[in-house]
């Protein structure tokens, strides 16, 4: 690489003040940095061919099929678009491939629950954990469908969507809001939905649920906002301030057509002859789906030994996305105030910059082993060594990302000790994940995961791979080219 032009000498210093010394860190810097990245690169393949057994490309893994889009044709999961999900049709899928048909199930990170009610599909009974209430809801909901919900139900929920109850100036509920979400509805549509909250009050406690639940599916369509990973982005017409390109998000639909249009379809589904089996298969009991509300690192330690026979879960990815954020409708509409929101973006597993750093063996000396694992993984220490000297360099566009990618894996670590633990020996534990990349340097979330894992506890099966990589940000492809990142399906065995 070409070092940086200067028009100064040496031996002087320029109107800017910059002198000799100046200039040369300033053209040492492009070659320290590549050096660095080329070392993380030199590493990355060392590690690459070590693991080279255990990579193999799966052609049956469509980037449909593992993300949420494949849920797109299934009752239910398609009602509220909950992007980070995994579908039902992987779920079902990987347990075939593992001939996994009894037993119970753990997902430490359920998001929408999608793991928990596929694999009832298969005759398995299921334990999850979720921290955030979003996730939290549509999985109560579901569990309302399969147990609580009566023909006569129904009957009132279509009545809704033919003919909106009028609700008394009495009834009308305020809707809940947070400083990143105010102004989010225009003033016509915000007046509507405290009307219909109002106006659900009517109804018995199941028919409110589903209401609610319905509100929570059209909230991003009537509103100035859209999810676009780590923020909101606002419309122009919210009247926020904007950045360097206005944000037009298209049509903003009226309250009226998107809360009937969306009960038509809940209605239409919940009538449905053909209904999908995997959406109401019929659990034998309540205690076949267990929800555990909370934070995965708080919760873990609390299991039973030994009690699971497959962990399934998709974690946060290493991304910076900010679920409190993208989010943060559902949840303001939920009950969610602004210390509830900050405690919540805290416990969450470090995924974005604005997480501090967690004192795990003062959460749980146990862990001792997880944090050496990490301590001691070469390349995990030669990416957090560059990132922090980009970040003193002022090279980074947040200053947190070295905090948040150490945060993430020595949390990982600890999370996957204790998977080790609650898994019978011999049981698999199969993680859909993503690989990263920050200023330049590729992140193998794969192969750091996969190693860390070894040396806790568990075998690498095989780390499966997406026949096409994903592309990176486009700030990421403007400084470093369109080289894509691997995604993966993990499948680790407990010793």
């Amino acid at each position: 690489m070409n070092p940086v032009p200067t028009t100064f000498k040496l031996d002087e210093v320029g109107s800017s003040g910059i002198g000799a010394e100046d200039v040369e860190r300033s053209e040492a810097e492009p070659f320290k940095r590549c050096a660095a990245l080329g070392a993380i690169d030199a590493l990355n393949s060392r590690f690459e061919k070590r693991l080279a057994a255990r990579f193999r490309v799966d052609n049956s893994l469509t980037r449909p099929l593992v993300s949420f889009q494949a849920n797109k044709a299934r009752a239910i999961y398609r009602w509220l678009k909950y992007k980070e999900a995994f579908s039902a049709g992987l779920v079902e899928h990987l347990l075939a491939r593992q001939k996994i048909s009894r037993g119970v199930l753990l997902d430490p990170f359920a998001g929408s629950g999608t793991a928990l009610f596929a694999s009832g599909e298969v005759g398995l009974r299921a334990e999850g954990i979720e921290l955030l209430p979003i996730g939290q809801k549509i999985i109560a909901t579901k569990q309302l469908i399969d147990w609580d919900l009566a023909s006569e139900d129904i009957e009132t929920l279509l009545r809704w969507a033919e003919q909106m109850p009028r609700p008394n100036a009495t009834t009308i509920r305020a809707i809940n809001e947070l400083r990143i979400t105010t102004g989010a509805y225009p003033q016509e549509t915000l007046a509507a939905m405290e009307k219909f909250l109002g106006a659900v009050q009517m109804e018995n406690q199941r028919v409110q649920a589903i209401l609610q639940f319905t509100l929570l599916c059209v909230l991003e369509s009537i509103s100035y906002t859209r999810k676009d990973g780590q923020y909101l982005r606002w419309d122009y017409r919210s009247g926020r301030r904007q950045g360097k390109k206005i944000f037009d998000k298209g049509e903003i639909v009226p309250f009226d057509v998107a809360i009937t249009g969306k009960l038509r379809e809940i209605v239409g589904d919940l009538q449905s002859a053909l209904l999908p089996e995997d959406l109401f298969f019929k659990t034998r009991s309540r205690a076949d789906v267990v929800l555990h509300p909370g934070s995965c690192l708080e919760l873990l330690p609390k299991f039973e030994a030994g009690a699971y026979d497959v962990i399934l879960t998709s974690p946060p990815y290493c991304n910076r996305y900010d679920y409190t954020r993208t989010y943060a409708l559902e949840l303001a509409l939920l009950g969610v105030n602004e210390a509830g929101l900050l405690k919540l973006r805290q416990e969450m597993l470090s995924c974005t910059v604005e997480n501090r750093a967690k004192d795990l063996l003062r959460m749980n000396p146990a862990w001792k082993s997880a944090v050496a694992a990490a301590d001691e993984h070469e390349l995990l220490q030669s990416i957090l060594r560059y990132l922090e000297s980009q970040r003193e360099l002022d090279l980074l566009n947040n200053t947190g990302i070295p905090r948040m990618v150490r945060g993430y894996f020595y949390e990982m670590a600890c999370v996957i000790a204790e998977c080790a633990r609650v898994l019978k020996p011999g049981a698999p534990l199969i993680m859909v994940n993503d690989n990263v990349r920050y200023a330049g340097a590729s992140v193998s979330v794969d192969i750091i995961l996969s190693e860390i894992a070894q040396k806790i506890g568990f075998d690498i099966e095989s780390i499966l791979v997406l026949p096409n990589g994903k592309g990176n940000s486009s700030q990421q492809m403007g400084s470093h080219g369109r080289d894509p990142l691997r995604k993966c399906v993990y499948v680790w065995r407990k010793r």
